[in-house]
């Protein structure tokens, strides 16, 4: 299991990372305070505080390229 830390501040943003993450083939969650959500579900992430930077949970320990393509939703 590993984590990452992203910020969603637009909906373009929501769109390309629930698109990204429906191609991992392993488990995602998406934490925001004590709220734990499906990271490949569109409608939970949308219920999360997005105004705040959230924690990407990664169910697996081979995900490298998962966690690249991540970077663009990192905060500076």
């Amino acid at each position: 299991m590993q984590a990452v830390t992203i910020s969603l501040t637009e909906v373009n943003q929501v769109k390309r990372f629930v698109n990204l993450i429906g191609q991992a083939p392993f488990d995602v969650d998406v934490v925001s305070g004590r709220y734990t959500v499906n990271a490949k579900s569109m409608l939970g992430i949308y219920s999360l505080d997005l105004s705040k930077p959230i924690q990407v949970v990664i169910y697996s320990d081979d995900c490298e390229e998962l966690k690249k393509n991540l970077t663009e939703f990192m905060p500076c």
